[in-house]
């Protein structure tokens, strides 16, 4: 593998689990006021293809993720508007290999989360819910500026999102999410300092509800901007991405839900291309 591949995989791959806030079909449904809900994702993606401005790079690249989001949430009702404060924490693994073994490894925890989404809609009868989430990432994760690869980017990082969720009919509903991720700088990128442009996602699911505990969903996500600059240098690594993922979710008790999904990347403009992904998510509520 090129050195200078590596060298834009490196300035554009870190962490490379984290580059948007995805959503998961009926986020935006809030708990009732009251609630407390705690939540665990786990992730499993391999990636064995490497695109720059597009093209498919040459090699045999790989780069399999293993990670998981520990998160809290209490729904409340605030002046007559449901907010539900949290924290998420991030931990996994992140291991390189073949022609890009020199990325080496990383393993431990991400940068802390804290969010507190609004719902100024919020109408069960006709269900109609409308959220806007502030994320704050916090630079508290594993990070050394000497490893290509790390679970945490040594900045700070601030994330708005808005999101939609609509019932079309009875049983089905449409999810529609919109965000844009600001960046702080990091000073100790290597011997240099890393800046990088504001990320755009937008998110979109259909889903059906078979029954008020079981659903199946399809969804698509688009990710666009994000160029890094290293010492004011700008890079050509624009973060386009289009993905997909198919699944369902299911509540085997009244308050323990288990989620499902498979996706794979569509499309990718610079950096590893995801050829397979699994979700699971655990939710408990209290």
């Amino acid at each position: 593998m090129a050195p200078v591949l590596l060298g834009l995989l490196a300035a554009t791959l870190s962490p490379v689990w984290a580059w948007a806030l995805d959503v998961d079909a009926g986020d935006f449904v809030p708990a009732p006021d009251g609630s407390t809900v705690g939540l665990l994702y786990v992730q499993h993606a391999e990636r064995n293809r490497i695109y720059a401005q597009g093209q498919r790079a040459a090699g045999n690249p790989r780069l399999v993720s293993d990670v998981g989001i520990a998160r809290l949430v209490h729904y409340a009702n605030v002046g007559g508007l449901t907010v539900g404060p949290q924290i998420l924490v991030p931990f996994g693994r992140l291991d390189a290999g073949r022609d890009t073994r020199a990325l080496g490894k990383d393993s431990g925890i991400g940068d802390i989360i804290l969010a507190a989404p609004v719902w100024p809609i919020n109408d069960a009868s006709s269900r109609t819910y409308l959220a806007i989430a502030p994320y704050l990432y916090l630079p508290t994760g594993s990070y050394d500026r000497n490893r290509s690869l790390n679970l945490g980017e040594n900045r700070w990082k601030f994330n708005l999102q808005v999101g939609l969720a609509k019932g079309l009919t009875d049983l089905w509903f449409v999810d529609l999410t919109a965000d844009v991720m600001f960046y702080g700088k990091n000073n100790d990128y290597g011997s240099a300092s890393l800046k990088q442009k504001p990320l755009y996602q937008g998110q979109a699911y259909l889903r059906y509800q078979f029954t008020p505990a079981a659903n199946a969903f399809v969804g698509l996500s688009q990710t666009w901007g994000g160029k890094t600059r290293v010492d004011g240098v700008t890079n050509d690594d624009e973060a386009r991405q289009r993905k997909v993922s198919i699944g369902g979710s299911y509540f085997f008790r009244p308050t323990t839900q288990v989620l499902l999904a498979l996706g794979r990347d569509l499309k990718v403009e610079n950096g590893f291309r995801e050829n397979a992904r699994v979700n699971v998510r655990l939710l408990q509520a209290f």
